[in-house]
């Protein structure tokens, strides 16, 4: 049974609501109804005093895309949207890029790379290249975001250029499966300076731009909360620095959902064909079994198309997400069609199969 606490906060939220509009439209009918919000106002600031019940910022909302009867909005246009990508020089983030930059968003690229290497193909300079080649705008602004002074100076100067920031994708992120006994501690606090603290960091950076931005979004490359044994007993150090991205996820999502600031995660289901791959996890060996990054930035879309006041806290698997925006054919994101998928770590085992998938024995460098 509810006690007089519960219902004084159930009053209390359903004030907040009635004195929020739920978008910035409104017909004459709802203007009509709106016109009672500072009554509601009052009435909560009452209740709060009343009962000594900790103050709440009222909801704030941004106009955003107006979303379908599902609650999920169209991948529509990013036209004028200002975006910060962290890791933005290859693989995903600039997949990710481009997509956004295609359908008129302004990229800001962080990254540390400016001149390439035998391993890691682009830079932060040919990613804006193959940005502006496809008729997209973009900033290359050299940053390793372990520095605080570099990361608040990047946003600073993205701020600068665009005017503020709408979209924070915090895709940047250092691997190595190695378990415990194996690892160095030089390299397991790299895994959490990248991961960790420069997800939580750039994060903190853009709050405040994020907070005067149109339908705000901070979305995080890490996997949903699954805390099986199987995921830490041969990569600990490795899968604590993922979670703990995935733990900014949970926490911001709820700390700055006052503030309209959406906060989601987007994890792939099969392994994606990146430097981190060939590099760390199976070699040449592995990539024919893998998608390309085009699914990662087709479901980013997907993800920050959508209205943040009702889309947030999630954390999302990309085909099964695209399956749910529709999508049908997913054969155009392999590698290899005929060879057997390969699946990621740290899936769910209730994850719906989209395609048939194996999880096979890789051997990681």
């Amino acid at each position: 049974m509810a006690s007089a606490g519960d219902a004084i906060n159930i009053l209390i939220l359903s004030l907040d609501v009635a004195a929020n509009p739920v978008n910035g439209c409104l017909d004459a009918e709802e203007s009509a109804i709106f016109q009672c919000r500072s009554w509601f106002c009052r009435q909560r600031c009452f209740l709060l005093q009343l009962f000594m019940l900790p103050s709440r910022p009222l909801l704030k909302r941004h106009p955003g895309p107006a979303p379908h009867e599902s609650g999920r909005t169209t991948m529509g246009s990013f036209s004028g949207k200002r975006v910060i990508i962290s890791g933005g020089s290859r693989g995903i983030g600039l997949a990710i890029a481009k997509k956004l930059a295609s359908q008129g968003a302004r990229i800001a690229i962080f990254a540390k790379t400016v001149e390439p290497r035998a391993n890691l193909p682009g830079t932060v300079y040919t990613a804006v290249e193959e940005i502006e080649s496809a008729g997209g705008e973009a900033l290359p602004i050299i940053t390793d975001i372990r520095s605080e002074d570099q990361v608040h100076t990047a946003v600073s100067k993205t701020v600068a250029a665009f005017g503020g920031i709408d979209i924070c994708i915090n895709n940047a992120g250092s691997v190595s499966l190695m378990p415990t006994m194996q690892i160095e501690m030089k390299r397991f606090d790299l895994l959490f300076a990248v991961n960790v603290r420069g997800t939580f960091l750039l994060s903190k950076a853009c709050v405040p731009h994020l907070a005067k931005g149109s339908n705000a979004h901070i979305l995080n490359v890490c996997p949903p909360l699954d805390m099986q044994a199987k995921w830490f007993a041969r990569t600990l150090p490795y899968s604590l620095s993922k979670f703990g991205m995935s733990q900014c996820v949970l926490g911001m999502a709820a700390e700055f959902r006052g503030l309209g600031i959406a906060v989601n995660a987007l994890w792939p289901h099969s392994l994606v064909a990146t430097a981190a791959i060939s590099n760390v996890v199976g070699g040449a060996t592995a990539l024919p079994h893998c998608r390309k990054p085009e699914i990662m930035a087709d479901a980013a879309c997907a993800i920050l198309s959508r209205d943040g006041g009702s889309f947030s806290g999630r954390f999302c698997i990309d085909d099964v997400l695209l399956k749910e925006e529709g999508v049908e054919n997913f054969s155009v994101y392999r590698v290899a069609p005929e060879q057997d998928l390969w699946s990621d770590f740290f899936i769910p085992d209730d994850t719906p199969q989209i395609e048939p998938m194996i999880f096979p024995k890789i051997p990681h460098k």
